[in-house]
């Protein structure tokens, strides 16, 4: 199953060579297991489990939580729909959390109160006051300390940079990288020609003895930067090792990709959802994501290692493990989207180390962490090859036996909605209108649904699990997307007319996601018709160098193409025989130049096919246009594979009101599971906060809070008391936009 080229006795004896000459020669002859009761590390502790050994608040006496306590740093922007996706740490009785204009904040974790605060924009001159934009995202804080806890460092992600952070005074650490900071566009041994890419971090790295590995996020599309794991030393801020998730020659996994100069253009491939990591065996565990662009790869032949892969790295050294590919050659946009879970089963009366992968699809991969063998049967199914012309999707794709989905795999005609007969009529005939529901359907002019849709099933909330039971607890949307192609815009219309400059631009970069009428789609993809009454052209010039909301920042395009494209955009497009300007944006001029054709060199004149946008099936009032749930949570047992229990999250009560069984809703977040029985979580578009009974999916306690809460919980306790909190940062999917943290505890 595993798509590794070496034969597998002689694989399984390398990594025990491996193992052996690690663990005997380990640097730290005193590194011991996780500890549950505290939350030192995105997800609680550094193997993801997302769980919590406090158990003072229990099934019995949950339901009298209150509030704490509340924090709000005053950094909401409704219009650009800042976030706050968090999940705070709490290190000897402080937590440490950011907010949605990236402050790094340091509050007494027992009461709420400020401590100190680190504002990015202290250090960045173009931050100061620019508004909120699309890096402004940040899910979680890196701690580590000397072996003698004399120093006592932050680290945390502002766009492309990395800083490190003096614990106790919330100063930058001038000794590390570049005054305090590294730069992510930089040490990717690839040159980008004097252009910065666009790479950002949103989740937090992880740190093994006096490293910083991280990931990164990059663009979507066919010329992003690539996703190469990189390893920093945490005082000096020196890249100590790099791993290429595409490879270069002689490495392995290069032979994957047909095109020997792949490693030369090609992008993607990422570690944005964060890693999980064995301290003891000294094993990190990278899920990555697909490799750019996201829907056709006519131009990208082959199975493109290390893209969609969970590969297991030496985290002293980067060096190869093992890997396991869940998606060959993606069309889909099948990234992994959340760090695993390192658990220990317990199966035919033995223990077996595993790790377990949830994936968008709805499909948990489970690995023995040593060797990366399956622990279930994963089958290399046959699929479509019914492809665009130019296409060659891979032949097989792998499903789990075991375990059970934890989310609904097809959308068929009888599975539309029912909310009223009207609408079930329009949207039968909408749903009719696509006409692939496969799986791995591959990307086609008729369209095909992609369910569960691009976000998931799974997304980057991740799992949660019970160490005592093994038992899984994960979240999941069930809302249908529809993808439809169309050939890639040329430089001529469908009249055969010459397009603008300015149109050509707009439709070799913005197309796919604001639509050949620039109506957009959903708050995410706003519309952009008339968007020259909204924002003046150098307003629009810093969003095209910053982006906004899910817009990546286009600061690499020549400013001549962005000159172009805004004086499309404002309905000022000209031939390319005029001349026109465009000026401002971090104290920086548009040359006046000649309009003319844009640059189209490089992997985007490959591209043959584009995407018309990321569309989610609803309905004229919003909901989805599929049978509920809508949203669930679900407990899998990782022992045998069963799936417990499913439960809706997340209601309209509009809906309830009118008689309707609880729905669900699209959720954003991950679950927290505790020894005192319960799952709590947060996630969901109604702005509530629950708690689960583990054991039966009952919810047994649910709270309001000031904006939904679409990031994972944290669980700790100072001195005797235990605690609950959440980020209520909004924001998403048509959501208000909010800045405070709420703490829970029993009075």
């Amino acid at each position: 199953m595993n798509q590794c080229s070496i034969p597998c006795i002689l694989r399984t004896g390398l990594i025990c060579i491996f193992l052996a000459g690690f663990l005997f020669g380990c640097k730290d002859q005193n590194i011991v297991k996780h500890d549950y009761t505290e939350w030192k590390s995105y997800a609680g502790t550094k193997d993801g489990m997302r769980y919590s050994a406090n158990d003072q608040i229990t099934k019995q006496n949950v339901s009298q939580l209150k509030v704490a306590w509340t924090y709000s740093s005053g950094d909401k922007d409704s219009l650009n729909r800042s976030q706050n996706q968090c999940n705070p740490i709490v290190i000897d009785g402080v937590l440490y959390g950011t907010s949605p204009r990236l402050k790094l904040l340091a509050l007494e974790a027992d009461t709420g109160k400020e401590i100190w605060v680190f504002d990015p924009a202290s250090e960045d001159e173009s931050l100061k006051n620019e508004p909120l934009r699309y890096y402004k995202v940040n899910r979680g804080v890196a701690y580590w300390e000397s072996s003698n806890g004399k120093d006592q460092r932050l680290f945390y992600n502002v766009g492309h940079k990395i800083y490190a952070i003096d614990a106790s005074s919330g100063k930058p650490e001038r000794t590390f990288g570049e005054n305090g900071y590294v730069d992510l566009t930089k040490g990717l041994d690839r040159n980008f020609e004097g252009v910065r890419p666009f790479i950002v971090s949103t989740s937090p790295p992880i740190i093994y003895e006096d490293l910083l590995i991280t990931g990164s996020r990059v663009a979507e599309t066919a010329d992003a930067a690539p996703g190469h794991i990189r390893a920093y030393d945490v005082m000096t801020g020196e890249r100590k090792w790099i791993f290429h998730t595409i490879p270069h020659p002689g490495e392995k996994g290069y032979e994957t990709w047909k095109d020997p100069e792949a490693y030369k253009k090609l992008g993607g491939a990422n570690n944005w959802a964060g890693m999980s990591l064995d301290p003891q065996k000294g094993i990190v565990y990278v899920p990555t994501g697909s490799a750019s662009g996201d829907f056709y790869g006519g131009y990208r032949e082959g199975s493109n290692l290390f893209a969609n892969s969970l590969v297991a790295l030496n985290a002293r050294t980067g060096a190869y493990v093992w890997h396991f590919q869940t998606v060959h050659h993606d069309l889909w946009d099948r990234d992994l989207s959340a760090n695993p879970n390192l658990v220990d089963l317990k199966r035919d009366g033995k223990t077996t180390e595993a790790v377990a992968q949830i994936t968008k699809q709805g499909y948990i991969f489970m690995f023995d962490r040593n060797t990366g063998e399956p622990i279930f049967e994963i089958q290399e199914t046959p699929v479509s090859q019914n492809a665009l012309p130019g296409e060659k999707p891979w032949p097989t794709q792998p499903i789990p036996v075991l375990p059970e989905p934890f989310a609904r795999q097809r959308f068929e005609e009888q599975d539309v909605t029912t909310l009223s007969d009207s609408t079930h009529k329009v949207m039968l005939e909408r749903y009719r209108q696509i006409k692939y529901k496969e799986m791995y359907a591959p990307p086609s002019k008729a369209g095909s649904w992609i369910f569960p849709g691009f976000d998931g099933g799974g997304e980057w909330g991740g799992a949660a699990v019970d160490p005592e039971t093994q038992i899984l607890y994960v979240n999941s949307s069930e809302i249908p997307w529809s993808m439809v192609m169309v050939d890639a815009p040329g430089r001529s219309d469908e009249n055969g007319s010459t397009k603008s400059p300015g149109r050509s631009v707009y439709d070799m970069h913005c197309f796919a996601c604001h639509g050949v009428d620039l109506k957009g789609n959903s708050a995410a993809f706003p519309s952009l018709v008339d968007i020259g009454n909204k924002y003046k052209p150098e307003e629009i010039l810093q969003i095209l160098n910053s982006g906004i909301n899910m817009m990546p920042s286009f600061a690499h395009l020549r400013q001549q193409d962005k000159a172009n494209v805004i004086r499309f955009l404002t309905g000022q497009d000209v031939k390319s025989d005029e001349n026109a300007s465009v000026s401002g944006g971090d104290s920086n001029k548009l040359k006046k130049e000649p309009a003319s054709e844009p640059s189209q060199e490089g992997i985007l004149a490959e591209v043959k096919y584009q995407m018309t946008g990321y569309n989610r099936f609803l309905d004229d009032q919003g909901y989805p246009g599929i049978k509920p749930p809508w949203g669930t949570l679900n407990a899998v047992n990782l022992n045998t594979g069963k799936l417990l229990w499913k439960v809706p999250l997340g209601e309209y009560q509009e809906l309830t009101a009118r008689g309707i069984p609880v729905t669900g809703t699209e959720n954003y977040g991950g679950p927290v599971v505790t020894q005192g029985g319960l799952v709590f979580i947060a996630a969901t578009k109604d702005s509530k906060i629950r708690a689960f009974d583990k054991d039966s999916g009952t919810v047994l306690w649910e709270a309001e809070l000031p904006a939904p809460g679409y990031a994972t919980p944290a669980v700790y306790e100072v001195n005797g008391k235990q605690y609950l909190v959440i980020a209520c940062g909004g924001g998403k999917i048509g959501s208000i936009s909010g800045d405070e943290y709420v703490a829970f505890a029993l009075p």
